[in-house]
């Protein structure tokens, strides 16, 4: 089961979108650096339809996008939840920020409008730097992704 420990209104995560970030616990990634460690342990409340349908109800005319930060211990969970995102409150973006080098084979990656993978490597430093492992792609009209990690890049 999902477990969120605390949700945001941000503008940073998306780019052009003002996104409720909702932090997911109980990750396994456990990455060397990770700014949110509290999130490692397995807290929360249950992150479910109902959780989203709150969450639309109180920030719904104030987002555009809904993003799932983390979720990396239960990838179908949170697929599911996307694609219920999408099926009943359309007006929404989902995106989704997973620590993993690679998004599993089982998920529909066109369940999401954003993805970002990589974990954190310190060294290599965040999205907003040119060096980065970690990326994000936008999903395009056609159902491929293009990736927009440069807009992040500070110039």
């Amino acid at each position: 089961m999902l477990k969120y420990v605390n949700t945001g209104i941000v503008f940073q995560e998306i780019p052009d979108e003002v996104t409720l970030a909702i932090n997911i616990s109980n990750c396994p990634c456990r990455c060397p650096g990770c700014h949110s460690q509290y999130l490692w342990d397995d807290i929360g409340l249950p992150l479910d339809t109902a959780a989203i349908d709150a969450f639309v109800s109180k920030f719904g005319s104030d987002i555009t996008c809904i993003a799932f930060m983390g979720g990396d211990a239960d990838p179908r969970a949170v697929n599911q939840l996307a694609q219920y995102i999408h099926e009943e409150h359309p007006s929404f973006k989902v995106a989704w920020y997973s620590g993993r080098l690679r998004i599993p084979s089982s998920i529909n990656k066109t369940d999401f409008d954003y993805i970002k993978i990589g974990p954190y490597i310190r060294h290599l430093g965040p999205l907003k730097k040119p060096t980065t492992n970690q990326r994000l792609y936008r999903q395009r009209l056609d159902g491929t992704f293009e990736d927009i990690t440069e807009r992040f890049w500070q110039r």
